[in-house]
């Protein structure tokens, strides 16, 4: 298991720990690689190299973030770094590898942008191949007066690119050339959110059918079917993330969808808990089964592990990453008792073990 963090608290990278799902224990957490504000690594489908977005906006003495490549050891979960680029962007939070890992697609909150990222065979990365700036706003003449990519994913069929922008109320779909590292905005070139609700993440059914966002500003999951031939976004219905009677200040984070596509979660920053909801196999509509404090502050980010048996979610602002046991039946949390000490923690993601 790898965790990106934010390095201004004392914290010096991506750090990881070995993850048994038979036993549902944990190895000491170490230092895998050292890089700035690695808010969000993902790794390429052989496990071969972790690539990580360095949430900062000066890189080079320009208004940038960055993103580096790291080559996995896969018996001992160490990091070499091969190379750092620009992300064409200020603070890069989210990034996406495609199927081939020939490229790797970055979303620059500030920058309002995406940037389309080529990777050689040796996880080199090159210079951006493309690089689309978003334009426009939405209501809220605080957070929305520009825009501000949040998120970035490739549909399962890797045609097609989203990416949620917060800024603009709006997720826009470029058709992805995986060939040559190119974005060409689809038609219809977005799908639209409640306005002032700011889509933060998305999660892709299983089934490639339904489409699921989280909106940070609104507090609402937002169930979609999704139209792969055409690239299009149907709303099916929204649900709140957050208890009738809860009366304090919360934004949403993280969302997914369980590997069984059974259930849905979704993070609550402020009410600090994680959001249950049974999805409805035909039809894509959401159920309520519970919400479940995180055991910390501000879980910026969680992940089910691979085998859909644990749920690991980072308490950013309480230094913890907590352990919860997912019930197959009921898609219900019981934490495990496990909890790793992570200095600011706020993503998690697993690549195979030799």
């Amino acid at each position: 298991m790898y965790f990106g963090t934010y390095t201004g608290k004392g914290s010096k990278g991506i750090y990881a720990c070995r993850f048994h799902p038979e036993t549902g224990k944990l190895t000491p957490v170490v230092l895998a690689g050292e890089t700035v504000n690695p808010s969000f690594v993902a790794a390429d489908s052989a496990d071969r190299f972790l690539f990580a977005a360095n949430e900062i906006g000066d890189y080079q003495g320009a208004k940038s973030g960055s993103v580096t490549s790291f080559a996995i050891d896969r018996q001992t979960g160490m990091l070499r770094r091969l190379n750092t680029v620009s992300s064409r962007g200020a603070d890069p939070c989210h990034l996406a590898v495609d199927k081939g890992a020939r490229h790797v697609l970055v979303a620059n909150y500030s920058g309002g942008s995406v940037a389309v990222l080529p990777v050689a065979p040796d996880g080199m990365l090159a210079e951006a191949s493309d690089f689309v700036q978003h334009l426009g706003s939405s209501v809220d003449p605080q957070r929305q007066r520009e825009p501000h990519a949040h998120n970035v994913v490739l549909t399962p069929d890797n045609r097609f690119a989203i990416v949620s922008d917060l800024g603009l109320d709006k997720l826009l779909v470029y058709r992805y050339d995986g060939v040559n590292g190119k974005l060409k905005p689809n038609d219809p070139p977005y799908g639209r959110v409640k306005a002032g609700s700011g889509p933060r993440h998305i999660a892709f059914h299983p089934n490639g059918h339904f489409a699921y966002v989280i909106s940070e500003m609104g507090n609402i999951i937002t169930a979609f079917h999704w139209d792969g031939h055409k690239g299009e976004f149907s709303e099916i219905e929204t649900v709140t993330t957050l208890p009738k009677d809860f009366k304090g200040e919360n934004t949403t984070a993280e969302i997914a969808v369980h590997p069984s596509g059974r259930f849905l979660y979704g993070s609550n920053r402020g009410h600090d808990s994680i959001v249950v909801y049974a999805i409805d196999p035909a039809k894509g509509t959401l159920k309520f089964v519970e919400d479940v404090s995180t055991g910390g502050r501000e879980p910026r980010n969680f992940a089910l592990d691979p085998t859909g048996r644990y749920l690991f979610a980072a308490n950013q602002n309480s230094n913890t990453v907590v352990v919860f046991r997912v019930n197959a039946q009921t898609g219900r949390l019981t934490p495990t008792g496990e909890k790793l000490e992570i200095v600011s923690p706020v993503c998690v993601t697993f690549v195979a073990a030799e």
